[in-house]
């Protein structure tokens, strides 16, 4: 047996349990503080006298500066340390999120969320790394599962937190509540967190990095697993963007609480990732991703009904799709990559969130001039190209 292999944590060692409640604090303070301002939208747009479409750039200038980060991030790691890094990130993006309730100019709003998402991204490209490193390979699904739970439970909580708050209160008292306790698992996460005992320091090489990314844009089946990324993501995002207002409106009139409730059905994604990627397994990443498209076109067209319980279940089903689409394609991404995996997996994160911050604003203009059917005609145009590039992809 190796030293590698000896030191590294196995499940049965409390380091094991330790490492993962970490791993879930850092995912959860993550995604809880990107996507809080995502039930707020309206709220924005109406207190400081803007557009839909200038209102959902509080979610898009922190998901489009993560996108950008994760660029860098990876490569400072290896240089730095990988503890230190996500430990600075956590601290400093919960900071940030008490900065944001003060200000008084929408402007100057953009500009915090845009240093919040480029913090949070210190954890987001290095938290794989950290498990495959230092977990032994018999627990390393266990450990990622529960850091994708972590993500999953962040991401709800922290639109259901916002949103029943800003109710009960205003946004501003919300957001300083998701900012303490994102505060208090980011020292959890700095105490429980195991120091690295398999990290070696490198070089930070632009050239290397610049190769790698050169290599897996030039290879077409590649790029294309890139571009499932951005095309479902942004339509993701685009829904849950704008059917906020839809159901603000009349005939539904829901209040923020409720609509933060609506991201419940996050939930399904913890079920259809994991379900539609045994599936995969088992019967190749194509046409189980073809099912999921599928899923996600049925459920755009049943959202174009009038009634409230089908427009629910339409967004689950959604939901539910595009979870396991992104399951499918992630790993494919991984699998497909024989060398420079670091760079093939930071370059789909890259799309992904690119898809979120361009379409999701993008989106605003559609939603101004057409309403809800200007969305779905958008997000089904999304859908089918993403279709249209599975099909034609190799096996």
């Amino acid at each position: 047996m190796s030293k590698a292999t000896e030191t590294a944590i196995q499940r049965h060692q409390p380091d094991f349990w330790k490492a993962s409640l970490a791993l879930f604090s850092g995912a959860f303070v993550t995604f809880a503080n990107l996507y809080s301002t995502q039930p707020l939208l309206p709220l924005l747009a109406r207190e400081f006298n803007i557009s839909p479409a200038a209102a959902s750039l509080s979610l898009s200038v922190a998901t489009a500066s993560l996108a950008m980060a994760l660029l860098f991030t990876p490569g400072l790691s290896d240089r730095v340390g990988r503890k230190s890094i996500m430990v600075t990130a956590l601290l400093l993006a919960s900071v940030l999120g008490f900065v944001v309730t003060f200000v008084q100019h929408y402007s100057l709003l953009l500009i915090i969320r845009g240093l919040q998402g480029f913090a949070l991204a210190g954890l987001a490209s290095i938290a794989m790394t950290y498990v495959n490193e230092e977990f032994s390979q018999q627990c390393r699904g266990l450990a990622m599962g529960l850091y994708v739970s972590g993500t999953t439970v962040g991401g709800m909580s922290g639109r259901i937190i916002t949103g029943s708050l800003t109710e009960l209160y205003d946004w501003h008292l919300a957001l300083q509540v998701l900012a303490g306790i994102s505060l208090a698992c980011s020292l959890i996460f700095a105490f429980a967190l195991p120091v690295s005992k398999h990290f070696s320091p490198q070089s930070l090489s632009l050239k290397v990095m610049a190769k790698g990314f050169a290599h897996h844009l030039r290879h077409w089946p590649q790029l294309g697993r890139f571009l499932h990324g951005f095309l479902l993501m942004g339509g993701l995002v685009t829904l849950y963007n704008y059917v906020s207002f839809r159901l603000q409106e009349e005939p539904y009139q829901l209040t923020e609480a409720a609509i933060g409730w609506l991201f419940v059905i996050y939930l399904l994604g913890t079920f259809s990732s994991t379900w539609m990627g045994a599936k995969a397994d088992k019967f190749g990443p194509r046409p189980v991703l073809l099912i999921c498209i599928l899923l996600m076109f049925i459920g755009l067209l049943l959202s174009t009904l009038d009634s409230l319980k089908v427009i629910i279940t339409a967004m689950g089903i959604f939901t539910f799709g595009f979870f396991g689409a992104h399951s499918i394609v992630s790993s494919w991404v991984g699998q497909a990559s024989n060398e420079y995996k670091a760079q093939a997996s930071a370059l789909y994160l890259l799309f992904y969130y690119a898809g979120s911050s361009l379409i999701g604003s993008v989106g605003g203009y559609f939603w101004s001039h057409w309403q809800w059917f200007g969305i779905t005609g958008l997000v089904l145009t999304l859908v089918c190209a993403s279709g249209l590039i599975a099909l034609t992809s190799k096996h």
